[in-house]
């Protein structure tokens, strides 16, 4: 039979706190607990381990036994005659414990190493099982721009369970919601953790979105832009048409108010969409045209 290192089993110094102690095990517990991970014996064997180790170094008594006694295990029973801490009236027990808002419940079989039978008593101890939040879950949405101008709803699957969720109008790439209480099932009466969705949106449309804003390039005919016109543009909530002025030169940029994107959670507002003319000048001029542009560069 070996020495068990429970500090080690913990990953903390022998100088750890009881603050230090009780934060490890409450880690490790969360990462080995057998409801996170049901069919893992190897991680059921670890929370095992992380359990004997927290019951010892979480109970002064034990701890000092431990400290003085652990490594020449074969004469603890000197400790114990000594009618020292863990065996006196006013002793800790192996019962229930609470510890910052942690709940542990008792239980007829210890399912601890000999080294610990061996080391208190060899009397079956009860073993601690902590009430914890559930493993938060993170996963991603792939949906295009087009998708988000609209506010929509959308089944996901978690866990094999079908979930509907409200996607908001004018929610952005990379921008991370979350669902409260749809993570991994809490242990012993613990909260379920929650789950994160990170949007990834794809741009499907001619537009560049920056915020709230939409920005778009629009070709112009020389005619229009020196003699004024209108001009039918599309926008993400259908076509409209757009008076150019004359003389109106390359580059410059309209703002349409409102005809951006919608504003997340802020029901009927939008941000502004911006026009840029680029004025396209004509090719394969007949002679005529050619004689037309002639005369006016003399002028």
């Amino acid at each position: 039979m070996d020495f068990v290192d429970y500090y080690s089993t913990l990953g903390i110094k022998k100088t750890s706190t009881t603050d230090e102690i009780k934060k490890a095990y409450r880690k490790l517990a969360r990462k080995h607990h057998p409801d996170v991970n049901p069919n893992d014996k190897e991680s059921n064997k670890k929370f095992q381990q992380i359990n004997e180790a927290n019951e010892v170094l979480s109970d002064p008594d034990k701890r000092k036994k431990y400290d003085q006694y652990g490594k020449d295990w074969k004469h603890a029973d000197q400790f114990a005659n000594s009618g020292q801490a863990g065996r006196s009236a006013g002793g800790r027990g192996f019962g229930g414990q609470d510890f910052g808002g942690y709940t542990y419940a008792s239980g007829e079989d210890s399912g601890f190493s000999d080294f610990f039978e061996s080391l208190f008593g060899g009397a079956r101890r009860s073993r601690q099982q902590a009430a914890y939040r559930g493993q938060d879950y993170n996963a991603e949405l792939h949906l295009t721009l087009s998708d988000v101008y609209t506010t929509k709803k959308q089944t996901l699957t978690i866990n094999g369970k079908n979930v509907r969720i409200t996607i908001p109008a004018g929610v952005e790439n990379g921008q991370v919601i979350k669902l409260k209480n749809y993570g991994s099932p809490g242990a012993n009466g613990g909260p379920n953790g929650d789950l994160f969705i990170t949007f990834m949106i794809k741009n499907d449309t001619s537009f560049r979105r920056d915020g709230n804003d939409l920005y778009k390039d629009e070709e112009l005919d020389l005619y229009t832009a020196v003699l004024g016109g209108d001009k039918t543009i599309e926008t993400l909530n259908g076509k409209i048409k757009l008076k150019v002025n004359a003389e109106t030169q390359n580059g410059h940029k309209v703002r349409l108010k409102g005809k951006g994107f919608p504003v997340y959670k802020q029901e009927g507002v939008f941000g502004d969409l911006y026009v840029t003319w680029n004025i396209k000048l004509p090719i394969n001029l007949t002679n005529k045209q050619k004689e037309l542009f002639t005369e006016l560069s003399k002028l």
